[in-house]
């Protein structure tokens, strides 16, 4: 009998009742049911991709984000859940999941490689259940896809339209995995690729002075093709060519500008038109995949 009751009150931790212990194992079974574990799992290694600078608002935005897919997720394509008292319509489905895959799209930079490449999956696998067709992402959808990243990532209209052309699928063509990701890693590049050319333009144009001098803008431009064309490695295109434009080293621009001084063209280009240039030197040199 002693023995019996040595073995109970080990059983217990010293200061907590049978009563308390009992609360806790259930306590434990329910999150263990809930499937509570896996839920902030899954979330602290998306936040560990990430690397977010603003944990708190990361994981706000990944739970709202899930409870979004939980409370909105059809059953098939033909069975839609009741919203607000009426079926979701196929229209504001799709812009459900659309809004999904570009939250997804938004979590890692390009230069993450693995934790983008799993975006881009999980992005592509949410628009190819919008489409109702287990074959690709529907063109349009597609398309869409490509102008609002390129719109989130600070490229004018006018300025991604070129890109946009040359990568567009038509609205009834199904967009496979890899011309689906070739399409999405473009235009993150691009993003890029625009914002250190607005920086190359800096360099050369003096705000109180009004737009910088075409000679030096031309010289600039030809020394970013250069290095565009210059460029090896076994990275994507688009990669290359990001690097290669930040690679342009501040001697070598000086180089350029200085022997543009004496030579060229006359008059000013501005910062659009010089954003242009530089982007018609990207644009030419994407592949079409599809």
């Amino acid at each position: 009998m002693a023995d019996k009751e040595k073995r109970r009150s080990a059983a217990v931790p010293s200061g907590m009742s049978a009563g308390k212990a009992t609360k806790s194992d259930s306590d434990v079974e329910f999150l263990s049911q809930a499937g509570v574990g896996e839920l902030l799992r899954g979330a602290i290694l998306k936040m560990v991709e990430a690397r977010s600078d603003d944990p708190i608002g990361f994981l706000a935005d990944h739970f709202c984000n899930l409870a979004s897919v939980t409370d909105s997720s059809p059953a098939g394509c033909g069975d839609e859940e009741q919203m607000n008292g009426g079926p979701v319509s196929a229209c504001a489905q799709e812009q459900q999941h659309l809004n999904r895959a570009l939250w997804h799209l938004r979590l890692a930079h390009h230069s993450q490689r693995s934790a983008f490449s799993n975006n881009v999956r999980v992005a592509y696998d949410l628009l190819n259940i919008s489409a109702c067709q287990r074959g690709g992402v529907r063109g349009g959808l597609y398309t869409q896809t490509l102008q609002c990243l390129c719109s989130e990532g600070g490229v004018p209209a006018s300025t991604s339209a070129p890109l946009l052309r040359r990568l567009h699928c038509q609205d009834h063509e199904v967009v496979p995995y890899d011309v689906f990701r070739h399409g999405v890693l473009t235009c993150a590049v691009f993003s890029d690729y625009i914002r250190q050319s607005q920086k190359l333009y800096a360099e050369v144009c003096c705000p109180h002075e009004g737009p910088a001098s075409r000679a030096l803008c031309m010289a600039v431009l030809g020394t970013l093709k250069e290095a565009l064309e210059t460029s090896t490695g076994c990275e994507p295109d688009s990669i290359r060519y990001l690097e290669a434009s930040a690679k342009i080293s501040p001697n070598r621009l000086a180089q350029a500008m200085e022997g543009a001084q004496s030579r060229g063209p006359g008059g000013n280009m501005d910062a659009k038109e010089f954003e242009n240039a530089a982007a018609d030197l990207f644009i030419t040199r994407v592949k079409v995949v599809f």
